[in-house]
């Protein structure tokens, strides 16, 4: 998938030109850029890119950390039995990771319970999730390596945590952008 630049106010002229000509934003689907808002276009190739390199990260970092052949489901699984100490639901799980099909969530719990870093086990109808002690030493180590390699870069003289946390808050705003785009596209 080609990138292509866009302009600010004309972007679906300018993802259309040739080589050459002025550009501003990176874009990945120039058929998708609105002249409405040309910078969606360019934060969705972001998004796609940054997704992509953190999966890569988390899924090599845990790998590091003793677990080899997670996907990056598995990861975030893992980590989010883990917060905070409490047993979770499957519906729990399903809601902070904002996954709609519990299949997904459900399959990465049987793997990590056959890896025996999570648990489960029943309180009236509802199953719980825990993590064990080894996935807790997973946890610790994967933490270890993520300080060495990835937040040592991030020093206080990068400037870069206060836009990191303006970033986090604008991706958890346009989430609800895009969740009632997808109801009001599931009503069509």
């Amino acid at each position: 998938m080609a990138a292509r630049k866009t302009t600010g106010s004309s972007g679906a002229k300018a993802a259309s030109e040739g080589p050459g000509s002025e550009k501003q934003g990176i874009v990945s689907s120039a058929h998708l850029v609105s002249e409405r808002s040309p910078e969606l276009s360019e934060f969705e190739f972001g998004l796609i890119i940054c997704w992509n390199a953190y999966s890569r990260w988390a899924v090599r970092c845990m790998a590091a950390a003793g677990l080899p052949d997670l996907a990056i489901t598995d990861v975030n699984v893992l980590h989010h039995v883990n917060h905070r100490s409490r047993k979770k639901k499957l519906a729990d799980l399903c809601l902070i990771q904002n996954v709609e099909d519990t299949h997904v969530i459900s399959y990465s719990l049987k793997k990590l319970i056959a890896l025996g870093v999570v648990e489960s086990e029943r309180a009236g109808k509802e199953v719980l999730y825990s993590i064990t002690p080894e996935g807790r030493a997973v946890v610790v180590r994967y933490r270890e390596i993520r300080e060495r390699c990835l937040i040592e870069g991030l020093g206080p003289d990068t400037g870069l945590n206060p836009e990191i946390g303006e970033v986090a808050r604008l991706l958890r705003r346009l989430s609800g952008h895009y969740d009632q785009a997808a109801r009001a596209a599931a009503s069509l």
